[in-house]
């Protein structure tokens, strides 16, 4: 049997048996994609475990460590003592702010870069973290809402409309928007909200003191309420991330090569917009503005497992609850008696790790 154009094969001629004509199997290559298949299966299940193992650290190390025995006591038997309290009514609530913020951080950054084609970019070029902060301000300043639901509230419901205003700028007629429009647009508008709630502050000083409290990223002093608020949100987010992999695989060989695949740019860019709004804005809703989360993680996550967006949205998921988790108990040692708000941590952490970045070209490469 001869090979004819335009028939589907490459390279040696096959026949109906299934071997070719040259002796080659192609099980060879079919075990190379197992192995590797199976590689990261298991770096996803080690993931998991080390997120299992900062959890746990989350919720037995603080200013009052606890044993395991007396958390599970808490647990099991809450009897209203001062252990109970602090893991059911604190540690508790804490780290399952952590995962959720973690998790919505790790993704939307791994989405930013992803269809901006920026090694630098994350969550905030769409605008949605100074959105939300001139959406509290403006609560804080002429309504007088100190109280955290609300503005947690007013913050994704900025988030949301600073991210539509993104996406409409930086739509072209005809086309949608695109990477460098995207991230012209987003950065135009995160500085007009940043002059904007800079310009708020200075006039009134009990603005300035409600919303400090805000804009350091934290998961201490939080209500507790918040966490079943912001579950459906990230749900939701996590789901259209994941739907948006195989799309962003095809988009990174370039809008005109997905449409010949059959991908619909325009909706694969809305999906990407819609769930990074989602996963940032309620983070940022609920833990204040936190960086470098979704800068550092899908870096990490891509070292791991390369640009396969099917893989690396569920690795920069897990290593992005890893980090926050982490930095979030490292805070606790590193300013006794009191502790540093995670936000700080990570910026001491993230500012060497983006010089890092910039000096290694191999990393900016996606």
């Amino acid at each position: 049997m001869s090979d004819t154009p335009g028939a589907g094969t490459v390279g040696p001629v096959t026949t109906a048996g299934g071997p070719s004509a040259s002796g080659a199997d192609d099980p060879p290559r079919t075990g190379v994609i197992g192995a590797r298949r199976a590689r990261r299966i298991a770096g996803l299940g080690l993931l998991a475990a080390v997120l299992a193992l900062a959890a746990l650290s989350s919720v037995l190390i603080g200013a009052r460590t606890l044993d395991p025995g007396t958390v599970w006591l808490a647990l099991s038997h809450a009897a209203g003592d001062e252990a109970d309290i602090i893991v059911n009514e604190i540690r508790l609530p804490r780290t399952a702010l952590g995962l959720l913020a973690g998790i919505s951080l790790g993704l939307g950054g791994a989405l930013m870069q992803g269809h901006t084609r920026n090694p630098l970019g994350d969550p905030s070029i769409l605008g949605v973290t100074f959105g939300a902060a001139f959406a509290v301000v403006l609560g804080i300043y002429f309504l007088g809402i100190t109280d955290l639901r609300t503005q947690a509230w007013l913050a994704f419901a900025g988030a949301g409309v600073a991210a539509l205003v993104v996406y409409l700028i930086g739509s072209v007629p005809g086309r949608g928007p695109t990477p460098i429009t995207l991230a012209l647009a987003g950065t135009a508008v995160s500085w007009l909200m940043y002059s904007l709630v800079s310009g708020i502050v200075l006039l009134d000083q009990a603005t300035m003191d409600d919303f400090r409290f805000w804009r350091v990223g934290s998961l201490t002093g939080r209500d507790p309420s918040v966490i079943p608020q912001m579950i459906p949100f990230v749900a939701v987010g996590v789901v259209l991330a994941l739907a948006n992999a195989r799309a962003l695989n095809a988009l990174a060989l370039g809008e005109d090569t997905a449409r010949a695949l059959g991908f619909r740019v325009g909706r694969a860019r809305a999906t990407g917009l819609v769930a990074i709004t989602l996963l940032t804005g309620v983070t940022v809703a609920a833990c204040g503005p936190i960086a470098f989360v979704g800068l550092i993680v899908p870096h990490l996550a891509r070292a791991m497992v390369g640009s396969d967006h099917r893989w690396l949205l569920p690795y920069s998921a897990l290593l992005g609850a890893i980090l926050l988790m982490a930095a979030d108990v490292l805070g606790r040692f590193l300013a006794p008696p009191g502790e540093l708000q995670v936000g700080v941590v990570l910026a001491l952490l993230g500012a060497p790790f983006f010089v890092y970045v910039v000096r290694r070209r191999r990393l900016l490469t996606l």
